[in-house]
Protein backbone atom coordinates (compact mmCIF):
# COMPACT_ATOMS: atom_id res chain seq x y z
CA UNK A 1 0.00 0.00 0.00
CA UNK A 2 1.41 3.26 -0.85
CA UNK A 3 2.61 5.59 1.85
CA UNK A 4 2.36 2.35 4.18
CA UNK A 5 6.31 1.90 5.84
CA UNK A 6 5.26 -2.34 6.20
CA UNK A 7 4.01 -3.27 3.28
CA UNK A 8 5.23 -6.46 2.28
CA UNK A 9 7.12 -4.67 -0.58
CA UNK A 10 10.00 -4.07 1.83
CA UNK A 11 10.74 -7.43 2.31
CA UNK A 12 12.47 -10.20 0.68
CA UNK A 13 14.95 -9.60 -2.46
CA UNK A 14 13.51 -8.07 -5.71
CA UNK A 15 10.41 -8.16 -7.20
CA UNK A 16 7.11 -8.85 -5.44
CA UNK A 17 6.47 -12.90 -6.54
CA UNK A 18 2.80 -12.86 -7.87
CA UNK A 19 1.88 -16.07 -6.29
CA UNK A 20 0.10 -15.13 -2.89
CA UNK A 21 1.64 -18.31 -1.25
CA UNK A 22 4.94 -16.90 -1.73
CA UNK A 23 4.06 -13.43 -0.55
CA UNK A 24 2.72 -14.64 2.67
CA UNK A 25 5.53 -17.21 2.93
CA UNK A 26 8.52 -14.64 2.56
CA UNK A 27 6.21 -12.63 4.58
CA UNK A 28 6.35 -14.86 7.74
CA UNK A 29 10.18 -15.40 7.32
CA UNK A 30 10.73 -11.78 7.52
CA UNK A 31 8.29 -10.87 10.38
CA UNK A 32 10.15 -13.80 11.76
CA UNK A 33 13.54 -12.38 11.84
CA UNK A 34 11.90 -9.25 13.92
CA UNK A 35 10.54 -10.90 16.74
CA UNK A 36 12.08 -11.36 20.10
CA UNK A 37 12.82 -15.34 19.42
CA UNK A 38 11.92 -16.75 15.89
CA UNK A 39 10.14 -19.15 17.41
CA UNK A 40 7.35 -16.28 18.26
CA UNK A 41 6.21 -16.30 14.98
CA UNK A 42 3.59 -19.11 13.98
CA UNK A 43 4.45 -20.35 10.90
CA UNK A 44 2.61 -23.54 10.30
CA UNK A 45 2.90 -25.99 7.62
CA UNK A 46 -0.83 -24.82 6.38
CA UNK A 47 -1.64 -23.59 2.64
CA UNK A 48 -4.37 -22.11 3.24
CA UNK A 49 -3.04 -19.78 5.93
CA UNK A 50 -0.19 -18.64 3.92
CA UNK A 51 -1.83 -17.75 1.20
CA UNK A 52 -4.57 -15.83 2.62
CA UNK A 53 -1.29 -13.85 4.64
CA UNK A 54 -0.14 -13.33 1.14
CA UNK A 55 -3.50 -11.64 0.17
CA UNK A 56 -4.34 -9.81 3.26
CA UNK A 57 -1.29 -8.70 5.20
CA UNK A 58 -0.81 -5.22 3.42
CA UNK A 59 -4.74 -4.22 4.31
CA UNK A 60 -4.22 -5.74 7.75
CA UNK A 61 -0.75 -3.98 8.11
CA UNK A 62 -2.57 -0.70 6.78
CA UNK A 63 -4.89 -0.76 9.70
CA UNK A 64 -2.47 -0.98 12.05
CA UNK A 65 -0.45 1.63 10.59
CA UNK A 66 -3.40 3.83 11.26
CA UNK A 67 -3.35 2.72 14.82
CA UNK A 68 0.04 3.66 15.46
CA UNK A 69 -0.24 6.82 13.50
CA UNK A 70 -2.61 7.49 16.04
CA UNK A 71 -0.54 6.66 18.76
CA UNK A 72 2.21 9.07 17.24
CA UNK A 73 -0.35 12.00 17.47
CA UNK A 74 -0.73 11.47 21.09
CA UNK A 75 3.28 12.94 21.51
CA UNK A 76 5.18 15.76 20.17
CA UNK A 77 7.32 14.78 17.42
CA UNK A 78 10.73 15.57 19.12
CA UNK A 79 9.95 12.58 21.41
CA UNK A 80 8.18 9.89 18.98
CA UNK A 81 10.25 6.52 18.37
CA UNK A 82 11.10 5.25 14.66
CA UNK A 83 8.55 2.24 15.24
CA UNK A 84 7.24 -0.10 12.69
CA UNK A 85 3.64 -2.25 13.56
CA UNK A 86 2.96 -5.59 11.88
CA UNK A 87 0.22 -8.14 12.01
CA UNK A 88 1.73 -11.80 12.46
CA UNK A 89 0.33 -15.12 14.00
CA UNK A 90 2.33 -15.37 17.11
CA UNK A 91 2.83 -19.51 18.96
CA UNK A 92 -0.22 -20.00 21.10
CA UNK A 93 2.54 -21.24 23.83
CA UNK A 94 3.52 -17.53 24.17
CA UNK A 95 0.38 -16.15 25.68
CA UNK A 96 0.10 -13.11 23.82
CA UNK A 97 -1.70 -10.55 21.50
CA UNK A 98 1.62 -8.84 21.05
CA UNK A 99 5.10 -7.88 21.15
CA UNK A 100 7.10 -4.88 21.11
CA UNK A 101 11.01 -5.96 20.12
CA UNK A 102 12.52 -2.85 21.67
CA UNK A 103 16.53 -4.01 20.67
CA UNK A 104 15.05 -3.21 16.98
CA UNK A 105 15.87 0.10 15.08
CA UNK A 106 13.11 0.91 14.54
CA UNK A 107 11.37 -0.54 17.45
CA UNK A 108 9.17 -3.35 16.06
CA UNK A 109 5.44 -4.15 17.16
CA UNK A 110 3.92 -7.26 16.32
CA UNK A 111 0.16 -8.09 16.76
CA UNK A 112 -1.95 -11.16 16.28
CA UNK A 113 -4.73 -9.97 14.94
CA UNK A 114 -6.18 -13.26 15.08
CA UNK A 115 -6.30 -13.43 18.83
CA UNK A 116 -8.97 -10.48 19.15
CA UNK A 117 -11.74 -8.61 17.44
CA UNK A 118 -10.72 -5.80 14.76
CA UNK A 119 -12.81 -3.49 17.48
CA UNK A 120 -9.64 -4.38 20.00
CA UNK A 121 -6.81 -3.79 17.74
CA UNK A 122 -6.29 -0.49 18.71
CA UNK A 123 -6.09 -1.09 22.31
CA UNK A 124 -3.44 -4.11 22.08
CA UNK A 125 -1.05 -1.20 19.77
CA UNK A 126 -1.52 0.86 22.27
CA UNK A 127 -0.17 -1.45 25.08
CA UNK A 128 2.87 -2.48 22.88
CA UNK A 129 3.46 0.74 21.70
CA UNK A 130 3.78 2.23 25.45
CA UNK A 131 6.73 -0.30 25.71
CA UNK A 132 7.65 1.11 22.21
CA UNK A 133 7.68 4.35 23.15
CA UNK A 134 9.85 3.99 26.63
CA UNK A 135 12.31 1.27 25.33
CA UNK A 136 11.12 -0.84 28.14
CA UNK A 137 9.57 -3.95 28.70
CA UNK A 138 8.29 -3.69 31.94
CA UNK A 139 4.79 -2.69 33.50
CA UNK A 140 6.10 0.10 35.82
CA UNK A 141 5.06 3.44 37.25
CA UNK A 142 6.51 4.87 33.58
CA UNK A 143 4.71 2.40 32.01
CA UNK A 144 1.39 3.76 33.89
CA UNK A 145 1.70 7.09 32.84
CA UNK A 146 2.60 6.79 29.35
CA UNK A 147 -0.48 4.00 28.96
CA UNK A 148 -2.48 6.88 31.05
CA UNK A 149 -1.40 8.98 28.43
CA UNK A 150 -2.61 6.92 25.59
CA UNK A 151 -5.63 5.97 26.81
CA UNK A 152 -6.82 9.66 27.21
CA UNK A 153 -5.84 10.84 23.88
CA UNK A 154 -7.55 7.73 21.99
CA UNK A 155 -10.68 8.09 23.91
CA UNK A 156 -10.01 4.79 26.07
CA UNK A 157 -10.76 3.97 29.79
CA UNK A 158 -7.52 4.53 31.38
CA UNK A 159 -6.00 2.89 34.10
CA UNK A 160 -6.48 3.32 37.42
CA UNK A 161 -3.53 2.47 40.26
CA UNK A 162 -3.54 -0.62 41.69
CA UNK A 163 -1.84 -2.41 44.92
CA UNK A 164 -0.84 -4.85 42.24
CA UNK A 165 0.19 -2.68 39.43
CA UNK A 166 2.47 -4.65 37.18
CA UNK A 167 0.26 -7.71 36.75
CA UNK A 168 -2.57 -5.53 36.29
CA UNK A 169 -0.72 -3.46 33.91
CA UNK A 170 0.33 -6.74 31.94
CA UNK A 171 -3.44 -6.71 30.61
CA UNK A 172 -4.02 -3.12 30.16
CA UNK A 173 -6.41 -2.20 27.58
CA UNK A 174 -8.47 -5.01 28.34
CA UNK A 175 -9.45 -6.94 25.06
CA UNK A 176 -11.71 -10.30 24.50
CA UNK A 177 -9.62 -13.42 22.92
CA UNK A 178 -10.94 -15.52 20.58
CA UNK A 179 -11.04 -19.01 21.26
CA UNK A 180 -9.09 -20.32 17.84
CA UNK A 181 -6.58 -17.22 16.89
CA UNK A 182 -5.56 -19.11 13.78
CA UNK A 183 -9.35 -19.10 11.74
CA UNK A 184 -8.89 -15.81 11.61
CA UNK A 185 -5.39 -15.94 9.47
CA UNK A 186 -7.14 -18.47 7.33
CA UNK A 187 -10.36 -16.51 6.24
CA UNK A 188 -12.81 -18.30 8.59
CA UNK A 189 -13.93 -15.13 10.57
Amino acid sequence: MPGNPDSITRYGAGEVSPDPFVRGYEYLQAVRQLALDPKMVEVPDNPRLITWVGNHIDAINAQLHGSLEACHGCFHAEVRRQVRILATPLAPEFGIDGCCNIWRNPVAILIDVGRTAPADWLRVVVHEYAHAHLCSPGHDRRFFEVICHLCLGLGLEPPQRQSEMETYLRYWPQVSCRINPLAFWMGYS
